[in-house]
């Protein structure tokens, strides 16, 4: 289990991590959440010794991670580490020697991965002849080469097609399903809630929120309601203190409203107005509950 503890990191008068914690199992998948500034990166490279924290523990497996542990994490920075330069294959087999494989393990994991990306007939260009996506695909092939036992990958679908996205997640959850821990960090909200069963937010350097997707959205404050009344306009809709906000799309109502919500009584009106084609009352997204945790 990967466990990050209390950490705290000032940069001058900066407040990057203030008591920074949470932990992720092997075998999961967990989404680090945060606004721009929030700590995230900070918190990410504290995990591999990039980061002189302040106070705080980042342990692994109930220990302090040392050098030899480090060099089976794989991480897949924001800013990509790799030598433009340089040939793909070439660089993927030396990134897999420099965490103790053979030449020949290296060089049979690099075309596993280059195949498993479609890069395998690039595998003699030198990166800065490929696409930002191919880019962000040998990057990932660099921190997966080596077989490592926990992921920790830092906007790792940036700039990549729904078609890279895609096979991206796929791949991640392959790494999780084998008990891989897996952590990434993304803006993507519903990509992170279609993938991860849990999320830690970050925010001024705190999480705020951390668990289950599940749970979390089924404890948030408030709920979300759509109804589709034929041949309205929505003047039907009373106002009530428990609605914190509404929006009419022509015959459709749209509504924000706290637990307390009198669901029933709602659908009487709506009924009162006019045949009801559709309703849905839901706990809120995953996008929601972000900006409800995070005040924004």
């Amino acid at each position: 289990m990967l466990e990050l503890i209390g950490l705290s990191k000032r940069f001058g008068d900066i407040v990057a991590l203030d008591g920074c914690s949470f932990s992720v199992a092997p075998g999961r998948m967990l989404g680090f959440l945060g606004p721009n500034g929030a700590g995230k990166t900070t918190a990410m490279r504290s995990i591999f010794g990039l980061v002189a924290l302040d106070a705080g523990t980042v342990t692994w497996s109930g220990a302090p991670i040392d050098e030899a542990t480090r060099r089976t994490f794989g991480y897949m920075p924001e800013q990509r580490g790799l030598y433009p330069r340089m040939k793909v294959r070439d660089q993927l087999v030396y990134l897999g020697e420099l965490h103790g494989m053979r030449v020949k393990d290296a060089l049979e994991a690099a075309d596993r991965w280059l195949d498993e990306f479609g890069l395998l007939d690039r595998a003699e260009d030198r990166l800065e002849q490929l696409s930002h996506g191919n880019q962000q695909r040998i990057q990932l092939a660099a921190a997966l080469i080596f077989d490592p036992e926990l992921l920790v990958l830092d906007e790792p679908f940036s700039g990549l097609d729904p078609i890279g996205v895609n096979s991206l997640g796929e791949t991640l959850k392959r790494q999780a399903a084998a008990g891989k821990t897996v952590v990434f960090s993304s803006h993507q909200l519903d990509l992170v809630e279609d993938l991860c069963e849990e999320v830690a937010i970050i925010d001024a350097g705190k999480v705020v929120l951390a668990g289950q997707v599940a749970s979390i959205k089924e404890r948030a404050a408030h709920r979300r309601v759509e109804v589709h009344v034929s041949g309205s306009d929505g003047s039907w809709l009373a106002e009530s203190p428990d609605i914190v906000s509404s929006s009419v799309q022509g015959e459709r109502v749209v509504l924000v409203v706290e637990r307390s919500f009198p669901i029933d009584e709602f659908l009487v009106s709506a009924a009162r107005a006019g045949q009801v084609m559709h309703v849905e009352f839901e706990a809120p997204s995953l996008s929601e509950v972000f900006l409800e945790a995070v005040r924004r």
